[in-house]
Order: C-alpha cells, then sequence, then structure tokens
C-alpha cells in the first residue's frame, strides 16, 4: 500500500462519517508571526477549537504539510523526519471520545488491515499539581479512567482481554497509563508549560509493536530496563494520537473547560506508511525510496550495508525531500526566519553527500527533485509545476555554498592551536554551514578532540538567546488574540479597503506582521504613497470607526464569496466553505447578486475581530515605505 492509498482511505473514511475535506495550509503559517512553520495540524485550526464557527461545520479531515526545524539534528535515525504529512480529524464541540477511539481503531485494522495484536495504547494518568475549574469548583486533573473504559471494550470486541496498568511493570499490559509528560498535548507541552490562552487537554496513542522478534530492544540504549510503548528502543512505533482538547490555560495559572469538548487527532502518514508496509524504517517506504534509489545509482552504494551510509542517505534524502516542499510553497534560501532553515537544509545534504561520492556536483543533486515531484503528483500537484524552478534554486544554493565553504576553511587554516575550542566550532557551523561531524573531521586532523556535550551548550546558549529575540520581535503576535491586537486586525481589514477604494482597485495585501503595539500591512503598489494619499486614507477609516459600523463573520460557499467581491489571502488555498468577515454590512450578501456598495470591506479570514468598529480608537498612519521592487509597506497604530 502507497502513501497516496492511505491518505486517500483516510480521507474517505472520515468523509463518509460525516467530515468535510479541508485543504491543506501552506508550510509557512498565514497571519501567525509567532511561529515560522505549521508543525501539526490543529495549528491553522485554532480560533475554531476556541469556539469560532468553521465555515465547513462541526466536523473536519485534512492532511497538513508539516514542518519541525526542531528535529533537523534528529534526522539520521530509521523514524525522524523535517517534513511530514499530518493526517488529521476534528470535532469541533461535536462527537468525543466514544467515537473518535473506535472510529481510528476501526480505521486500522479494517481500512489498513493492521493486526489488533499488535496494538497498543496510553492514557493520560493524571496531574495532582495541575487545578482545573468545573462547575466553580477546582478539581486536580484526575486519571483519564474514561478513555481506560473505551478502550477495554474496543479490544473485548475483538477478542482481546485488554489489561491497564504502568510501563514500571509491562508484563501482559496493553493499556498504558502516563504522566503529563506523555500523554498531555498543547502546543507548549504539559499543564504548566502552557502560556495563558493556549488550549490543551489529555491525549491516548497508539502504537504498534513489531514485535520481539526483531530484538530491537536488546540492541538500543535502552535493553537494561522494560519495554513498553514509549522506550524509545524502535520496538514500537506511535501512529495516531487523539486529543480530547477540552481546557484553556488562565492568567493565573489554573485551566478552565472550554465552552465546546474537542477532538484533535493527528497521525503521521509516513510513520503508517512504515507500519502498513511491515517495516520500522521509513525510508523503505514509497515515501522516500524513490530519493534513495537516486542516492543508490548516484554514489554506487547500496541502502542498509552500512550504518553511516546509511545515516547519510537518510540526512540527504530527508533534507532534499523538505527543502523541495518548502520552496514549492514559496520559501527561498536566505539567512533569516524559513530562508535560513531552508538554506540549512541543503547545506546540510551537500556536507553530507560529499563523503558519499556525490560531492557538490549540482546536476546530481537536482535529479533529487524529480521522485519529490512524482510522489506528490496527486496530492501536490504544484511540486511538478515549481520542479524546474526549483533544481535551478538548488544549483544556485549549492554554488555558493561551494564558495561558503572554501571561506570557511580559510578561517579554520586561520585558528590557532589555542583558538580550536567548542565556541569556534559553532562560529564555523554559525557562519559557514559546517555541521559538528565535519568540524569534529577537521579538529582530529590537528590533533584536536571536539567535546560534543560543550558544542552543544554553545549551541543551547545561541539557541536560547535566537528565542529570545524572536519573542521579542513577535510579542503580541496576531495568534495570541488580545484586544488590542484583535483591534488592529478589524483596523488592518479598513485600511485595505481604503487603499483600495481611495487609491487603486488592483491593490491586494502581499503580507503583514500585526502586534499588539501596531499594524504593518505589505501591498502591491508601483510607487511611494503622497502626504494627501496618506490623509485620506486616515480620513477614510476613522470615518468608518466613528460610524460604529457592524463587523459580522458570514459563512459561505467560496463561490459566492469570490462572485461578491471579497478579498482573499495571497497565495492561500481555501475549502469550499469559508469565513467572510464582513464590515458594514448591508443587504442580502448571501445572494450572488450582492456587491461592493454593500458593504466597507470583505474579506476571507479565520482571525479575531471587534463586533463594531467604534470601539477602535483613532487611527494613524506612522510610516509607509518600500518592501521592495512593486511592494510597499505601511505601519499604523490605534490611539
Amino acid at each position: 500500500m502507497t502513501s497516496n492509498e492511505i491518505r486517500k482511505k483516510y480521507l474517505a473514511f472520515f468523509q463518509a462519517r460525516g467530515h468535510a475535506v479541508i485543504p491543506s495550509s501552506p508550510i509557512v503559517p498565514v497571519n501567525d508571526p509567532t511561529t515560522l512553520f505549521t508543525s501539526c495540524g490543529m495549528q491553522p485550526l485554532i480560533p475554531y477549537l476556541l469556539g469560532q464557527p468553521h465555515p465547513s461545520g462541526k466536523r473536519l479531515v485534512n492532511s497538513q504539510k508539516s514542518f519541525r526545524a526542531a528535529d533537523i539534528d534528529e534526522v539520521g535515525d530509521t523514524s525522524h523526519t523535517t517534513f511530514f504529512e499530518m493526517l488529521g480529524n476534528w470535532s469541533l464541540g461535536d462527537y468525543f471520545k466514544k467515537e473518535q477511539l473506535p472510529w481510528f481503531f476501526e480505521f486500522l485494522t479494517k481500512e489498513l488491515e493492521l493486526n489488533p495484536k499488535r496494538l497498543y495504547v496510553s492514557v493520560f494518568d493524571g496531574d495532582k499539581r495541575m487545578k482545573a475549574w468545573r462547575n466553580n469548583l477546582a478539581q486536580p486533573l484526575t486519571p483519564d479512567v474514561e478513555t481506560i473504559a473505551i478502550w477495554k471494550q474496543i479490544f473485548s470486541e475483538v477478542g482481546i482481554d485488554a489489561r491497564d496498568g504502568y510501563p514500571t511493570s509491562p508484563e501482559g499490559i496493553r493499556i498504558f497509563s502516563y504522566p503529563a509528560s506523555k500523554n498531555w498535548w498543547s502546543r507548549s507541552g504539559e499543564p504548566e508549560k502552557m502560556p495563558p490562552g493556549e488550549p490543551g487537554g489529555p491525549d491516548s496513542e497508539v502504537f504498534h509493536d513489531f514485535g520481539e522478534e526483531l530484538n530491537l530492544h536488546d540492541r538500543s540504549a535502552y535493553k537494561n530496563k522494560p519495554c513498553h510503548p514509549n522506550c524509545q528502543c524502535g520496538r514500537f512505533m506511535e501512529i495516531g494520537n487523539s486529543v480530547f482538547m477540552q481546557y484553556q490555560k488562565q492568567d493565573d495559572g489554573s485551566l478552565i473547560e472550554l465552552p465546546q469538548k474537542n477532538v484533535d487527532f493527528g497521525g503521521g502518514l509516513e510513520r503508517l506508511n512504515a507500519v502498513v508496509n511491515g517495516t520500522p524504517d521509513i525510508f523503505k517506504t514509497d515515501s522516500f525510496r524513490g530519493i534513495i534509489n537516486i542516492l543508490e545509482n548516484l554514489m554506487k552504494k547500496k541502502y542498509e550495508e552500512d550504518s553511516e551510509i546509511d545515516r547519510a542517505m537518510r540526512i540527504i534524502a530527508d533534507h532534499l525531500r523538505g527543502s523541495v516542499m518548502m520552496m514549492t510553497d514559496g520559501v527561498l534560501p536566505s539567512n533569516k526566519t524559513q530562508g535560513y532553515v531552508l538554506r540549512r537544509l541543503i547545506r546540510r545534504a551537500i556536507l553530507y553527500a560529499q563523503p558519499l561520492g556525490l560531492g557538490t556536483d549540482v546536476s546530481k543533486l537536482g535529479d533529487l527533485v524529480l521522485p519529490v515531484a512524482e510522489i506528490y503528483k496527486d496530492a501536490y500537484p504544484e511540486v511538478s509545476k515549481k520542479a524546474a524552478e526549483i533544481k535551478i534554486i538548488i544549483k544556485e544554493e549549492a554554488v555558493r555554498f561551494g564558495k561558503s565553504l572554501e571561506r570557511g576553511l580559510r578561517e579554520f587554516e586561520k585558528l590557532g592551536e589555542d583558538q580550536l575550542n567548542e565556541l569556534n566550532a559553532f562560529n564555523l557551523f554559525q557562519s559557514f554551514g559546517f555541521p559538528y561531524e565535519i568540524t569534529e573531521e577537521l579538529f582530529r586532523e590537528r590533533g584536536k578532540i571536539l567535546d560534543k556535550k560543550k558544542f552543544e551548550e554553545v549551541y543551547e546558549n545561541h539557541q536560547r538567546l535566537s528565542r529570545a529575540t524572536a519573542a521579542k520581535l513577535f510579542k503580541g503576535g496576531l495568534a495570541d488574540h488580545s484586544e488590542q491586537t484583535t483591534k488592529l486586525h478589524t483596523a488592518h481589514h479598513l485600511m485595505l479597503a481604503a487603499l483600495q477604494k481611495m487609491i487603486d482597485p488592483s491593490i491586494r495585501q502581499r503580507g503583514s506582521n500585526i502586534t499588539g503595539e501596531r499594524l504593518r500591512m505589505d501591498f502591491n503598489y508601483s510607487r511611494k504613497l503622497t502626504g494627501d494619499e496618506l490623509s485620506n486614507i486616515e480620513l477614510f477609516v476613522n470615518e468608518k470607526i466613528k460610524a460604529n459600523v457592524p463587523v459580522t463573520i458570514v459563512g459561505m460557499d467560496k463561490g459566492v464569496a469570490e462572485k461578491i467581491g471579497a478579498q482573499m489571502e495571497f497565495g492561500q488555498k481555501y475549502p469550499d466553505r469559508v469565513s467572510v468577515h464582513i464590515i458594514g454590512l448591508s443587504g442580502d450578501v448571501e445572494s450572488e447578486k450582492a456587491k461592493p456598495s454593500d458593504y466597507v470591506s470583505a474579506e476571507f479570514c479565520g482571525g479575531p475581530h471587534v463586533r463594531f468598529t467604534g470601539v477602535l480608537g483613532h487611527f494613524t498612519i506612522k510610516k509607509e515605505e518600500s518592501a521592495g521592487a512593486g511592494i510597499r509597506r505601511i505601519y499604523a497604530t490605534l490611539e
């Protein structure tokens, strides 16, 4: 069974159970400057999990393109990747545990034909440190006995007596209870790490057992400890996680129950592919096999013949696949944000290819784009359309990196014996892209030992500084849904309407960043705006604020929204049903006869807004400047 077949089966399975299929969001989040990448399926759905109605209804399903930069250094084993697809289904206040768990079990055992005897599950064991408010009473988070009972019933129906217990005594246990560090899910981790406003809840994971016969546990670092699903020895692989997202963190550190109880399921497509095809190595599935085949031919080496060669092939395959998918979504190599991560992926792939005989031969490296396009020709045809362009970008980046390598080697040769330390090793990595393994070899040639632990300490310190800088840069970003950010978001819509009505109707938004202090909008226009034009924009927005017109959310078919002139985010894909925020509504906008004169502004948007414009305050443009060829930028505030 291929990855395409698994994806199609999953979407069809939940569509038959009343779920609307929604498109994957881009890898780079839209209107969320607090994070570089979309790292899970629920990330674009936060407003709807918190209670905002979704235009496609209460039951949703999709396959979300995801990227986790934190996993770059983990890549090289048989299960970690940077880019992956997350199969997801959601209940927005509709069904809950007793429907979700049997459905996923049915999908695994009926649609994918997995042996139920190979399936093990985990549940939340409670957290006495955290207080949750129910009916005005504060109670500790208790063990999820309801989920245990549901799983026992599910297993009993296939003839399995499923005992529950703990990983300390795993013999005969099929339902394992773990603490919040393992079986609580939020974007920030366990309950005490969640920031105010963040949703989360207990979860239940499903694991596939590859069996004792592979002897994976005895050959692992965990061989002297009991084997259980979360021991990371490789015998078990997590293939799905049902999150019961029912709580929200408060300013005082407590949790309250959300108005609606949600199901947020995520299952890695690549891992399901490995399990269905009976291998703990995802690089032996069709998700990677085409890339590995080309690497074998180029390098005249076979996969699974040498552990170090295998590791290098996995890194190259993962990094090139991730790079292709990022570039398909518009990311280009650079020294900042997403572009920096992309550049790092390409350069790591080049470095790991060198010892295997591929070197920096750019024509050979470009050959890896085609099997990626082939994998996704049905699900994401845009990859094939951009394949030729992506090959050129990789070629240019490889040439540029070759020059950087030469400069880095010259800098390395300048280092005195007393300068061969972990700090300068990190500087080589930071400035020239040298990974630890390459620098370690350079050090060894000069009779020095590079301490990996100290190198990682320097790296982690740099990461902490970067995170602190990013947090400061994006303080009050749109995702926090604070009162002032919400006001500025509504003003952002009014300003776009003003630009189109007062300056040029062909103006479209080309990017935005909205914090608690100001809004920033990029838009297409060929020249600098005059002082009079900026004054007219301010006047238009402030008139609409003074008029205290309503802001209405309307769910409608995408085709109808387009016909009435609703604006959409540049480059974004939308489902068949969309949410449209309309400012100054009059008349019947559900009708295809509606026209722009019936409203002040209409935009496809899932973010938060005020209900009436009168609460916004006074709108002031602070600066207008160039943001690139044919792109202008405006900064504005509310006072």
